[in-house]
C-alpha cells in the first residue's frame, strides 16, 4: 500500500498532524532528525491512535539514507515539515539555516522526482508576507521576509512553483502557516522545543512552572492596541486537519495551491499572557524588553481562501489553545 511521508514528523506540528493522518487510516513514514524533538514523542503518536507507523532517523541533507526510505517504501505523497524554524536564530545563524532548510527540500525534491513522487504539502510561514501593507493578509498579498527563516520558506515557495512549471504532473500545495499553539487534548504530545524555547508558548509555561523567573516581551512600543506585538494564534490540531484537507486536493489537482492556515484572528503578546493567566488561573511574571530583530507589529490572516477551496476552518478558540497548552505541560 502506498504511504505518506512525513519529513520532521516528530516536530511539534509534524506528530500532531501524524495523528490525524493515522486517526484518518493512512499508512506512514515518519523522518526525523530529532534536532527538535524527541523519539519518545513516537511512542506516543502510537499510543493515542493504537496505530503503527515506520520510521526512520535521519537528516533530509544526507541523500543515501533518504533513498533508501523512498527504495524501501511505495510513497504517494509527502507532507514536508523538516527545518530550521526559529526567527531570531535565523538572523544570528544564516548560513546554517540557508543550507539546512532550502538544500534539504532540494534534496527530498530530487528524490522524490527520483522514485516518481509528485505529490508535496509544504509547510510554509506567515513570514513570507514581511511587515504587511494590509491586515487581514490574503494570499494575493505582496511577498517579503524580515529575516532568513522567512527567506529559507520564500525561497522554497519559489522553488516548489518553478518545479511545477517544469513538470505538470507535480501537485503541490503551500501551507502559509500563522503562529500554532495548545496541544493534543490527550495531554501526551505538544510543544518540546530543545534548549531554550524560542517561540513565546513554551516559554510562557516555563515561567508558570517556575523554571524561568519571567518572560520577557520584546517590545512594546509597536503601533498596535498595547503596544505589543499582534499575532494569529491557531490551534495545532486545527492547523494538523489542514495538512489532511490539502492532501485530499493535491490528490485530486495538479498545479500549485497556495493557501493561509490562520483563524483570522489577532491577540497581543500581553493579551495572550492575560488570557494565559485567566484561563488556568497561574501567574506569569513579565519584563518589557527591546524589539526583537526581524519581528513584525502585527500579522494575521485572512483565512476564507482556505474554507472555501478546501473545506477548512479552525474551530479552537484562544482559551481552549491555551488551557491545552497548559494540560500538556502540567502531565509532562
Amino acid at each position: 500500500m502506498s504511504k505518506i511521508l512525513i519529513t520532521g514528523g516528530a516536530g511539534y506540528i509534524g506528530s500532531h498532524t501524524a495523528v490525524e493522518l493515522l486517526k484518518n487510516g493512512e499508512e506512514l513514514v515518519i523522518v526525523d532528525n530529532f534536532s527538535n524533538s524527541s523519539p519518545e514523542v513516537l511512542e506516543k503518536i502510537k499510543k493515542i491512535t493504537g496505530k503503527d507507523f515506520k520510521f526512520y532517523e535521519l537528516d533530509l541533507l544526507d541523500e543515501e539514507k533518504l533513498d533508501n526510505v523512498f527504495k524501501e517504501n511505495k510513497i504517494e505523497a509527502v507532507i514536508h515539515f523538516a527545518g530550521l524554524k526559529a526567527v531570531g536564530e535565523s538572523v544570528e545563524k544564516p548560513i546554517e539555516y540557508y543550507h539546512n532548510n532550502i538544500t534539504g527540500t532540494l534534496i527530498l525534491l530530487k528524490t522524490m522526482k527520483k522514485y516518481n513522487c509528485k505529490k508535496i504539502v509544504f509547510s510554509s510561514s506567515a513570514t513570507v508576507y514581511g511587515n504587511p501593507q494590509k491586515l487581514p493578509i490574503a494570499e494575493d498579498s505582496p511577498l517579503s521576509t524580515t529575516n532568513p527563516y522567512g527567506s529559507t520558506k520564500l525561497m522554497i515557495e519559489q522553488i516548489l512553483q518553478d518545479v511545477a512549471v517544469a513538470d505538470k504532473d507535480f501537485c503541490i500545495a503551500i501551507l502559509r502557516y500563522f503562529n500554532p499553539i495548545g496541544a493534543h487534548e490527550s495531554g501526551l504530545i505538544g510543544e518540546v522545543p530543545n534548549g531554550i524555547p524560542n517561540n513565546i508558548m513554551p516559554y510562557i509555561m516555563k515561567v508558570a512552572k517556575g523554571e524561568y523567573k519571567e518572560l520577557t516581551i520584546f517590545g512594546d512600543d509597536y503601533p498596535t492596541k498595547d503596544g505589543t506585538g499582534v499575532r494569529d494564534y491557531i490551534h495545532v490540531v486545527d492547523l494538523s486537519k489542514g495538512h489532511l484537507k490539502a492532501l485530499d486536493k493535491i490528490r485530486k489537482e495538479a498545479g500549485v495551491k497556495i493557501y493561509n492556515l490562520g483563524t483570522g484572528n489577532g491577540y497581543s503578546v500581553l493579551e495572550l499572557v492575560k488570557n494565559f493567566e485567566k484561563v488556568n488561573n497561574v501567574k506569569v511574571n513579565y519584563k518589557i524588553g527591546p524589539r526583537r530583530p526581524g519581528d513584525i507589529p502585527a500579522c494575521y490572516a485572512n483565512p476564507r481562501k482556505a474554507e472555501k477551496e478546501l473545506g477548512w476552518k479552525a474551530e479552537k478558540g484562544i482559551e481552549e489553545m491555551l488551557k491545552d497548552s497548559w494540560n500538556f505541560v502540567n502531565k509532562n
